[in-house]
Protein backbone atom coordinates (compact mmCIF):
# COMPACT_ATOMS: atom_id res chain seq x y z
CA UNK A 1 0.00 0.00 0.00
CA UNK A 2 1.30 3.44 -0.93
CA UNK A 3 1.57 6.05 1.84
CA UNK A 4 -0.43 9.19 1.24
CA UNK A 5 1.35 11.21 3.93
CA UNK A 6 5.15 11.27 3.94
CA UNK A 7 7.04 10.51 7.16
CA UNK A 8 7.62 13.53 9.35
CA UNK A 9 11.09 14.93 8.98
CA UNK A 10 13.42 14.42 11.90
CA UNK A 11 14.23 17.95 13.02
CA UNK A 12 16.52 18.33 16.00
CA UNK A 13 14.73 19.21 19.22
CA UNK A 14 15.93 22.53 20.61
CA UNK A 15 15.83 23.26 24.28
CA UNK A 16 15.08 26.92 23.58
CA UNK A 17 18.49 28.19 24.65
CA UNK A 18 21.31 28.93 22.31
CA UNK A 19 24.87 28.04 23.38
CA UNK A 20 26.02 31.27 21.71
CA UNK A 21 23.59 33.29 23.85
CA UNK A 22 24.73 31.50 26.99
CA UNK A 23 28.37 32.25 26.10
CA UNK A 24 27.60 35.92 25.39
CA UNK A 25 25.81 36.24 28.74
CA UNK A 26 28.73 34.57 30.53
CA UNK A 27 31.23 36.95 28.89
CA UNK A 28 29.10 39.97 29.81
CA UNK A 29 28.90 38.89 33.45
CA UNK A 30 32.68 38.33 33.52
CA UNK A 31 33.30 41.85 32.17
CA UNK A 32 30.91 43.36 34.71
CA UNK A 33 32.73 41.50 37.50
CA UNK A 34 36.04 43.12 36.45
CA UNK A 35 34.93 46.67 37.26
CA UNK A 36 36.21 48.14 40.52
CA UNK A 37 34.06 47.34 43.55
CA UNK A 38 32.08 50.19 45.00
CA UNK A 39 32.03 52.04 41.67
CA UNK A 40 28.89 52.23 39.58
CA UNK A 41 29.20 51.05 36.00
CA UNK A 42 28.08 54.46 34.70
CA UNK A 43 30.86 56.24 36.61
CA UNK A 44 33.51 53.73 35.56
CA UNK A 45 32.83 54.17 31.82
CA UNK A 46 34.94 57.10 30.73
CA UNK A 47 36.18 56.33 27.22
CA UNK A 48 36.60 53.55 24.70
CA UNK A 49 39.40 51.05 24.53
CA UNK A 50 40.80 50.16 21.13
CA UNK A 51 39.33 46.90 19.84
CA UNK A 52 38.91 45.41 16.35
CA UNK A 53 35.46 45.28 14.77
CA UNK A 54 34.73 41.63 13.95
CA UNK A 55 37.22 38.88 13.19
CA UNK A 56 40.19 39.69 10.95
CA UNK A 57 38.73 43.13 10.22
CA UNK A 58 40.52 46.13 8.78
CA UNK A 59 38.45 48.29 11.10
CA UNK A 60 38.73 49.00 14.81
CA UNK A 61 37.22 51.17 17.52
CA UNK A 62 39.60 54.01 18.30
CA UNK A 63 40.92 54.21 21.82
CA UNK A 64 40.06 57.24 23.95
CA UNK A 65 36.65 58.26 22.52
CA UNK A 66 34.55 59.58 25.40
CA UNK A 67 31.49 57.55 26.41
CA UNK A 68 28.92 60.16 25.33
CA UNK A 69 30.38 60.44 21.82
CA UNK A 70 30.55 56.64 21.53
CA UNK A 71 26.88 56.36 22.56
CA UNK A 72 25.93 58.99 19.97
CA UNK A 73 27.59 56.86 17.29
CA UNK A 74 25.81 53.75 18.58
CA UNK A 75 22.49 55.60 18.37
CA UNK A 76 23.21 56.60 14.76
CA UNK A 77 24.21 53.04 13.84
CA UNK A 78 21.04 51.67 15.42
CA UNK A 79 18.91 54.27 13.60
CA UNK A 80 20.45 53.14 10.30
CA UNK A 81 19.81 49.48 11.15
CA UNK A 82 16.22 50.40 12.02
CA UNK A 83 15.66 52.09 8.66
CA UNK A 84 17.26 49.28 6.64
CA UNK A 85 15.29 46.63 8.53
CA UNK A 86 12.09 48.59 8.00
CA UNK A 87 12.69 48.62 4.24
CA UNK A 88 13.45 44.90 4.17
CA UNK A 89 10.27 44.11 6.14
CA UNK A 90 8.14 45.52 3.34
CA UNK A 91 9.67 43.03 0.90
CA UNK A 92 9.48 40.03 3.21
CA UNK A 93 6.68 37.51 3.34
CA UNK A 94 5.50 34.92 5.81
CA UNK A 95 7.97 33.89 8.47
CA UNK A 96 10.68 36.20 7.11
CA UNK A 97 8.48 39.22 7.68
CA UNK A 98 7.91 38.22 11.30
CA UNK A 99 11.61 37.61 11.90
CA UNK A 100 12.58 40.94 10.36
CA UNK A 101 9.89 42.74 12.36
CA UNK A 102 11.35 41.16 15.50
CA UNK A 103 14.78 42.46 14.48
CA UNK A 104 13.37 45.95 13.90
CA UNK A 105 11.71 45.88 17.33
CA UNK A 106 14.95 44.76 19.04
CA UNK A 107 16.95 47.50 17.31
CA UNK A 108 14.34 50.11 18.28
CA UNK A 109 14.51 49.02 21.92
CA UNK A 110 18.32 49.07 21.92
CA UNK A 111 18.31 52.56 20.42
CA UNK A 112 15.75 53.73 22.98
CA UNK A 113 18.03 52.55 25.82
CA UNK A 114 21.04 54.37 24.33
CA UNK A 115 19.03 57.54 23.71
CA UNK A 116 17.58 57.41 27.24
CA UNK A 117 21.11 57.16 28.66
CA UNK A 118 22.21 60.14 26.58
CA UNK A 119 19.12 62.19 27.50
CA UNK A 120 19.43 61.26 31.17
CA UNK A 121 23.06 62.38 31.30
CA UNK A 122 22.23 65.73 29.67
CA UNK A 123 19.16 66.63 31.74
CA UNK A 124 20.39 65.37 35.08
CA UNK A 125 20.73 68.15 37.63
CA UNK A 126 24.21 68.64 39.00
CA UNK A 127 24.73 67.23 42.50
CA UNK A 128 27.68 69.54 43.24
Amino acid sequence: MKKLVPDQSKTPVRNGRSPELDQANKELLQKLALRPTGTSLAKSIKHTSGIPVGNNSLFAIREGINAEEALLHVSLLLKSAEEVSDEITERGSGIERGLIWSLVHSVEMARAVVDALLDGSRHRPSLK
